[in-house]
């Protein structure tokens, strides 16, 4: 699936599609129906996001806050049928277009679109001045067909990723499962730690989570899948500070049961299945080791289930 970084001298073969245009972090249950309109609007399916986040270049500061980096969200979008991806760069010349300059040198003479689908919610232009009314109007003078799409329900609140976020900040991955339709899964580089695990018995892949999204601390039960393998394996991980044994950036460490290897240097996907207990401070590594052994024990239980 072709991927361009940018919407001036597309090639031509990526020209004329129709269209999903939002941020799609998560590729949720709401972003799936946008991208479903766009397809029954007919001709080449296409999703065109930002990159950065607009989010992202205006709160630089904030705490982390994706649900994928682009290469997993192209893979889902990829698995749903789209075709192409216009990662479209939000810099400080698109932040300072109008919607109507958006429309016409972004959408119209750029991709050259067929037509554009767009959640109720969507704004766009200098200081969020359009809406997806005003896209719809823009479109018919310019010669594109635009779709809104209604708000999508899950588990009682909007279909969205901020409650995706705030589920996750909050230890409910299975309520963000929920709104996704799967388990939320981060990935990263499994970096060589301390090797304290190994010397307990629960040796651990470390990995940290960058521009991910920070869950709630504690200890989770999880599937994870290393690179080259096609299958998951269980396992229990703990994401935190680690605080009896000291102190550092938050860590994502993964045991991975029934299993040995050296998986330095590999990509890691790890899903979080279940929220098990808070990050806990013991006075001694004797009764650390005995709670590992707990949370082991736990996480089977949730898994078999």
């Amino acid at each position: 699936m072709p991927v361009t970084a940018h919407y001036r001298d597309v090639p031509k073969a990526m020209r004329g599609f129709s269209i999903a245009l939002g941020n799609f972090d998560g590729v949720h249950a709401g972003h799936r129906v946008v991208i479903g309109a766009a397809q029954k609007a007919g001709g080449p399916l296409g999703v065109a996001t930002f990159e950065p986040p607009p989010r992202a270049f205006f709160r630089p500061e904030d705490p982390p806050f994706r649900l994928y980096r682009p290469m997993r969200r192209n893979a889902r979008l990829a698995e749903l049928g789209v075709k192409a991806v216009y990662e479209l760069p939000f810099n400080a010349d698109m932040a300072a277009m109008t919607d109507e300059i958006f429309a016409r040198e972004v959408l119209s003479e750029g991709l050259g679109v067929a037509h554009v689908s767009v959640g109720f919610d969507f704004r766009f232009g200098r200081g969020r001045m359009g809406d997806a009314a005003r896209l719809a109007s823009l479109g018919r003078a310019m010669g594109f067909g635009v779709t809104i799409v209604e708000k999508l329900e899950a588990q009682g609140v909007k279909a969205s990723s901020t409650a995706i976020r705030e589920a996750l900040i909050a230890g409910e991955p299975e309520k963000a499962a929920e709104i996704l339709g799967h388990d939320w899964v981060v990935d990263g580089i499994v970096e060589s730690g301390e090797k304290r695990g190994r010397t307990l018995g629960f040796p651990t892949a470390n990995v940290h989570l960058g521009d991910l999204l920070h869950p709630r601390h504690g200890v989770y039960a999880v599937r994870a899948r290393i690179e080259g393998e096609e299958a998951w394996r269980d396992g229990v991980a703990n994401f935190g500070r680690t605080p009896t044994t000291g102190l550092r950036d938050p860590l994502l460490e993964t045991y991975i049961f029934d299993f040995e290897g050296d998986i330095y240097g590999k990509m890691l996907d790890v899903a979080l299945v279940r929220y098990l207990r808070p990050e806990l401070k013991f006075d001694a590594l004797k009764g650390m080791v005995a709670q590992m052994h707990r949370d082991t024990d736990a996480a089977r239980a949730v898994l078999a289930g």
